[in-house]
């Protein structure tokens, strides 16, 4: 297995299924960190099935084997493992990097000229699409991507030539991936993938690398880029605080409350990026080309170095600091550094064939978007789809 990550050299070899990466964490200070906590439920901690291996002698050798009871049943034991952060709650983490800013939704000039959606408004202090310049989400930021209803419902018009036009972005996109109308019963005929595969890339790669949901088209992706976030050996801590209000102007007054936290033996991120599904995207003429299938794999090393590369402190109490990178294929453990990941995505961007212009603005009025919040939810955007796996966490 070699060190380099040649992505060319991966889509190329037919036996090459998926490249798996794994980051060892540890605490920046102390021995404590804080997982991500579920409703209802709080931290979970659960038990996973380890083999117990015993030493044997092979001739003048030693080997590990698993151990096997008196009637020669393998034996098991237990170890308590804990779920840091969600695969949902990773992709975010992932598709937050592509981000110069999250407060301004600025694109990470890394990637300058790489196509997403833009949901514009008016400008504060006026009405009717004349200036449709203030940024809302994008579908970078948003949970549904590309498939969010800030950009496929009909009350969002495409802007063209910095104008409202009368065109509404679902119907250029089921135009791209030609496929017949059919109501509830729509779905992709098998000759209709390719033009899918091109549509997605032509307007958001991104939603190729982490997976996306168009119910009422029948088309779901799955993710190319997974990631876990787990500790192993882990115990749960038991801590407590107490909130002060020396003026008594709280109805909290002064309570005691519990907290818990978390140890391990060990903490790790891993990273699975599916090669055979990027190949699936094109064949031939058909659906993408090779330059373009490999820009989706460099993007996705881009995404694990830049998260590996920052500060990883996604809640107060969970401050990791990157110890040890690795590939690890069959069994077989190489060593990598955070530099062998790094991506060169303004030449991937350069070959990739993306069309101009490679930001679609979408424009909503303000005054369907900031509609009074009401108690049926279903009036409210992207509540009404089911688009897409999961909300950000």
């Amino acid at each position: 297995m070699s060190n380099t990550l040649d992505t060319a050299a991966l889509l190329a070899d037919a036996n090459a299924h998926r490249l798996v990466l794994q980051a060892t964490l540890t605490p920046v200070s102390g021995d404590l960190f804080q997982p991500a906590g579920f409703p209802d439920i709080g931290h979970v901690i659960y038990d996973a099935p380890r083999p117990v291996m015993e030493e044997i002698a092979e001739g003048e050798k030693k080997k590990l084997v698993q151990a096997k009871d008196a009637t020669g049943n393998p034996q098991w034991s237990k170890e308590k493992v804990c779920i840091v952060d969600s695969a949902a709650s990773m992709a975010n983490h992932l598709e937050a990097v592509s981000l110069a800013s999250a407060q301004t939704l600025e694109l990470h000039p890394e990637l300058d000229g790489m196509p997403y959606l833009q949901c514009l408004t008016d400008a504060p202090g006026t009405t009717g699409g004349t200036a449709p310049t203030r940024l809302v989400v994008t579908s970078l930021s948003e949970g549904h991507r590309l498939a969010s209803s800030y950009f496929l419902d009909n009350k969002g018009k495409v802007v063209q030539d910095n104008a409202v036009s009368a065109d509404n972005f679902a119907t250029i996109l089921r135009t791209g991936f030609g496929i017949q109308d059919l109501g509830k019963k729509t779905h992709p005929l098998p000759g209709d993938w390719w033009n899918v595969f091109r549509t997605i890339f032509r307007y958001d790669p991104n939603s190729l690398v982490h997976g996306i949901l168009f119910p009422a088209m029948g088309i779901k992706l799955s993710r190319v880029l997974t990631a876990h976030h787990e500790a192993f050996g882990a115990d749960r801590v038991g801590l407590s605080g107490v909130k002060f209000d020396k003026l008594g102007k709280t109805t909290s007054g002064q309570p005691i409350f519990s907290v818990d936290k978390e140890t391990a033996r060990e903490i790790r991120a891993t990273f699975v990026i599916d090669i055979s599904l990027v190949r699936s995207f094109g064949h031939g003429e058909n659906g993408l080309g090779a330059n373009q299938k490999q820009f989706l794999l460099e993007l996705a090393l881009w995404k694990i170095g830049r998260l590996l590369s920052g500060p990883y402190r996604f809640r107060s109490g969970c401050d990791l600091q990157l110890a040890a990178l690795a590939r690890i294929e069959n069994g077989t453990t190489v060593e990598l550094s955070l530099t062998e990941i790094r991506r060169d995505m303004a030449n991937a961007v350069q070959h990739a064939g993306f069309s101009d212009p490679r930001i679609t603005k979408v424009y909503w009025p303000s005054a369907e978007l900031f509609k009074a919040g009401k108690d049926d939810d279903s009036e409210q955007i992207g509540d009404d789809t089911g688009n897409g796996e999961e909300a950000p966490e």
